[in-house]
């Protein structure tokens, strides 16, 4: 069984399947904010996503993270650490790509383990 969340015409937020959440690229919604406010926004919206799984950020099995410009390379860090639970770190990547949007500096997808 595949259960999806937050589906439109073109995508689901997030899928679950044998125990795996799959997230959809997530994005800032206020794309005024600097790089670390533009991290601090996605990761809430992660947060969220995984609370419907349910599951959260300790689950987190892996990380992508696609910065605009590896310029913001060390903000996006700055709120990545104080987010990021401590004793259960994921495997992440971390890439400069053209986003969707160019006012977007940063797009993460996550896969998490759903206990």
């Amino acid at each position: 069984m595949i259960e999806r969340f937050d589906t439109g015409p073109r995508m689901s937020e997030m899928t679950i399947h044998h125990g795996v959440a799959y997230l959809a690229g997530q994005v800032p919604e206020d794309t005024s904010a600097d790089i670390v406010g533009q991290t601090e926004q996605v990761l809430q919206a992660i947060d969220d996503l995984l609370r419907l799984a349910p599951t959260d950020k300790t689950h987190i099995l892996r990380a992508e993270i696609f910065l605009a410009d590896m310029a913001d390379f060390a903000g996006m860090n700055q709120a990545w650490d104080k987010w990021v639970a401590k004793d259960a770190t994921p495997a992440r990547a971390t890439v400069e790509a053209k986003l969707a949007n160019p006012a977007w500096k940063i797009e993460i997808v996550i896969t998490a383990a759903v206990p």
